[in-house]
Parts: C-alpha cells; sequence; structure tokens
C-alpha cells in the first residue's frame, strides 16, 4: 500500500489541531499555567477558603501576579494555610492585605491583593495575617432567611387583632 503526501499531512493537520484542543482545554479548566517568571513564595492564613483550589490566580489590581501554589489545613490555629506563590518582577508591602473574590456571581474563587503602605516588601517565606475569607453563599442564603423569619414572627407586646389597643 503507497501512502500519498495528501495522507501525511492531514494526519500532521488531525495531531497539530488535536494538541491545540488540549492545550485550550487544560488552560480553561486552570489546570496549565504557563509562566517562565522567577517567583517567591508567601503564605496567608484563612479562616475559610471556601472553593479556592491550587493554581488559582491571585491578582492586584485584575493583573495577575501569582498563582496559588498548594492550599492545606494548620491543625493547630485551625486555619487552612495557602501557599502562594507571586512572580519576582511584583513587590508588595509587607501590611498588604488578601480577600478571596469571585469571578462573577458563581465563578471561579481567586485571591485579590490589596497593597499596604509599609516601606518593606514581602519577600520569600513571609506569612500575610491580615486576610478575609470567602463568602460562602449557602451561609449568605440561610443568613437571609433567617433574618426573614424573624422579621415574620409577632411581638409579645403588639396589639392582636380584634382587641382594641390600650
Amino acid at each position: 500500500m503507497q501512502r500519498s503526501k495528501n495522507d501525511v499531512w492531514v494526519g500532521l493537520f488531525v495531531l497539530i489541531g488535536a494538541a491545540a484542543i488540549l492545550f485550550l482545554a487544560l488552560q480553561a479548566a486552570n489546570l496549565l499555567s504557563l509562566s517562565f517568571q522567577s517567583t517567591y513564595r508567601v503564605e496567608a492564613r484563612f479562616d475559610n477558603i471556601g472553593g479556592l483550589k491550587p493554581k488559582a490566580a491571585v491578582r492586584s489590581g485584575g493583573v495577575v501576579v501569582g498563582r496559588v501554589e498548594s492550599i492545606s489545613f494548620d491543625d493547630r490555629s485551625f486555619q487552612a494555610r495557602a501557599t502562594l506563590a507571586l512572580e519576582t518582577r511584583y513587590k508588595f508591602p509587607k501590611d498588604s492585605s488578601l480577600k478571596i473574590l469571585t469571578n462573577g456571581l458563581l465563578g471561579d474563587q481567586y485571591i485579590g491583593i490589596e497593597a499596604g503602605a509599609e516601606d518593606q516588601n514581602l519577600g520569600a517565606g513571609d506569612v500575610i495575617t491580615s486576610t478575609q475569607s470567602a463568602i460562602v453563599l449557602e451561609n449568605l442564603i440561610g443568613q437571609f432567611l433567617y433574618n426573614k423569619a424573624a422579621e415574620g414572627k409577632p411581638s409579645s407586646t403588639a396589639a392582636t387583632p380584634g382587641t382594641p389597643a390600650k
């Protein structure tokens, strides 16, 4: 059986297309991050990380400045510990604060950095303690429903219908 040049080119084109689709799928799922910048690692402690995952973006002013490298649980302080890999070209003051934010209403979670005003910058191995935990949608809904139920209860001092007020 003789192979034609067209079969080879079609096969090569299909392989390149499959590789491109795989690359885009990994990028969209945030499972692949290609960054050739050198990084430094800092640690942050949160009471609740919500749905934050490793490889999630770390952003400041909407710009990706790093990634979440790992997440673990500290059984002494009972807090979640997130290790962040920040690109060395971005410097933040030591008194910077972190928040866990969400893309859109139900999107992926990421960490937002708000720069502080201190003269010294964060360095490798520093621990950031000024953090704000994730807002858990279920807790907000439960609190809303509880408040609405409390508003609907009649108070004991209010006049009951059909009886004259004094």
